[in-house]
């Protein structure tokens, strides 16, 4: 299972080799030359199509990314997370998220243990609690029906949950609005609550240890706004958990026959499809929450079944190895053209970022190439009057990945239709470029001065690539593809890198220094012991906060 040196393999030089040879090549002059490069370089799968043919590769590219797959024994891995072995080495576990969505009925088995079934039955409890909250029949101290759930969490426990249900807006019920508060900021618990009321509210605390800090922080701000308006056995009413932990959960006064449990084989950018969803659950209904996992379940077939050649997950990353590390593009741009795909980026960026955002091997050798790119992007087509501008005639390479309903659950008039134009004319305008007789032919009739002035500025270079995964309509089963396309995406770059993808340590640094700073904020702190920058930061603090605060 260790790293085979990839970056030592005959191909990975052939693929140097190929790119040096290739870079000169224009998109648009390897579209007039093949006219069916669209027939060969897309996909298709169940209403989900990707066109990967606006991309600087030709089919030798192609052949040897597929090859660089195989080096890396990239068929194994996938049979070891299939399989339930503790690929996550650094921290023992198995990673096992596709279970979280395989049918009831099909066993998925952990070292003898069949954790199917333990998936299942938490779903039936989700689904048990969901109809009682979204029928009315649970109440709270009053008597009343919940009207407003607000998830507490961060991270995994925070983003998915808000992409998606933000995304499936259209099935959200009107009786049951979520809110999503996750910022250790107080603002944002406060502007949320601020609408709010006690008598109405339900409180999922979404913390699979019940340590996480800052959701910590934040249910205890809520359960002290509750308690102005109730007494501390009411609190059984409006909270409930999704954890591990339930000593914890029992303390904090929550009734563990309404905690949702899930496993440490889940890692928390994956976790959606379990308990931690139960917040999607609310807002759209165990049915259509079904279905989103069956569209997971859906590109996971397709993922371990499909030849890499035609595996949408397998090609997606193979085309951002070869940009973010053989091209030296160290940024992904992901633009949606939906408006409930708004928060769908920021997911993927923690996805991808936190998962392949690391400089050293499975067991800790250096890696001396690139790995994980910076993932960002906005909403189409707000995108478009923001940062395209850098895309078309910047200095920098940037792959994109176009992701554009056909159909619009709100249509007014023809303005799905001019989204959808947009769209797929951003795709041709970055691969195509305008030339210079393109842009004379436009500047035809000007003085030669304003032509010489306005010439260059005129042009694009094009050759940008970009992905376009086009969907018939945002449903819950089509959202489970794209999002399960984009967990296996991750996963294959990071065994291609030879990266373990289901860590972050990372992560835990900050938290540690910030535990030894926020004692010594206080004035009556002892000295500080940092460096110059950070103390005399912490000094400013101190000085300001006390007059500010009187």
């Amino acid at each position: 299972m260790r790293n085979n040196d990839i970056n030592a393999s005959p191909v990975w030089a052939r693929l140097h080799q190929h790119q040096r040879a290739t870079r000169h090549l224009h998109m648009r002059e390897l579209f007039e030359q093949d006219p069916d490069r669209f027939e060969r370089f897309h996909l298709e799968l169940d209403g989900l199509m990707l066109d990967y043919s606006k991309n600087r590769i030709t089919d030798r590219t192609l052949e040897l990314l597929v090859e660089l797959a195989h080096t890396a024994d990239l068929a194994g891995w996938m049979a070891r997370l299939k399989g339930g072995e503790r690929i996550n080495v650094s921290e023992h576990r198995a990673v096992l998220h596709t279970a979280l969505r395989a049918p009831k009925g099909k066993p998925v088995w952990l070292e003898g243990h069949d954790v199917s079934a333990d998936v299942h039955a938490v779903l039936e409890r989700m689904t048990a609690f969901c109809h009682r909250v979204r029928g009315g029949e649970w109440r709270g101290f009053t008597g009343k029906p919940v009207t407003d759930v607000v998830n507490l969490g961060i991270g995994g426990s925070d983003l998915g949950p808000l992409a998606v249900t933000e995304a499936l807006g259209a099935y959200a019920s009107a009786n049951v609005r979520v809110h999503y508060v996750s910022n250790v900021d107080g603002q944002h618990l406060a502007r949320t609550l601020k609408r709010l009321d006690p008598e109405t509210t339900l409180f999922v605390v979404a913390s699979k240890s019940f340590t996480t800090p800052e959701t910590l922080l934040n249910a205890q701000a809520a359960r002290d706004w509750f308690l102005k308006s109730a007494s501390e056995a009411d609190i059984a009413r409006h909270f409930v958990a999704v954890s591990c932990n339930a000593a914890a959960v029992a303390a904090f006064g929550i009734d563990t026959a309404n905690m949702f449990e899930f496993w440490d084989w889940v890692g928390g950018r994956y976790s959606t499809w379990s308990a931690v969803g139960l917040s999607v659950m609310l807002a759209i209904g165990p049915d259509h929450f079904q279905d989103f996992l069956a569209g997971g379940h859906a590109m996971d077939e397709h993922f371990f079944g499909a030849p890499f050649e035609a595996n949408m997950p397998v090609i997606l990353a193979l085309l951002g190895v070869w940009y973010n590390t053989f091209y030296g593009a160290h940024t992904h741009a992901i633009m949606p053209y939906d408006h409930g795909l708004r928060r769908f980026p920021a997911h993927i960026q923690q996805l991808d970022m936190e998962s392949n955002g690391k400089r050293v091997g499975r067991f800790g050798e250096r890696l001396d190439f690139d790995t994980g790119p910076v993932i960002w992007g906005e909403v189409g087509v707000n995108s478009q009057h923001a940062f395209f501008q850098l895309l078309h005639q910047g200095t920098r390479l940037v792959p994109s990945d176009f992701i554009v309903p056909m159909n619009s659950h709100f249509p007014v008039d023809e303005q799905h239709a001019v989204l959808v134009a947009n769209g797929f004319a951003q795709t041709e305008a970055l691969m195509r470029g305008k030339t210079e007789a393109e842009a004379l032919a436009e500047l035809s009739g000007l003085p030669g001065e304003t032509i010489d002035m306005l010439l260059p500025q005129k042009l694009f270079p094009g050759n940008q690539p970009s992905n376009t995964l086009a969907i018939a309509k945002l449903t819950p089963y089509s959202l489970g593809m794209l999002l399960a396309l984009y967990e296996h995406k991750v996963f294959v770059q990071g065994v291609i890198w030879g990266i373990n993808s289901f860590d972050q340590w990372g992560v835990e640094y900050g938290k540690q220094l910030a535990a030894r700073i926020l004692p010594q904020l206080s004035e009556s702190a002892p000295c500080l012991h940092h460096d110059a920058s950070t103390n005399g930061l912490i000094q400013f603090f101190r000085s300001h906060h006390e007059r500010d605060a009187h």
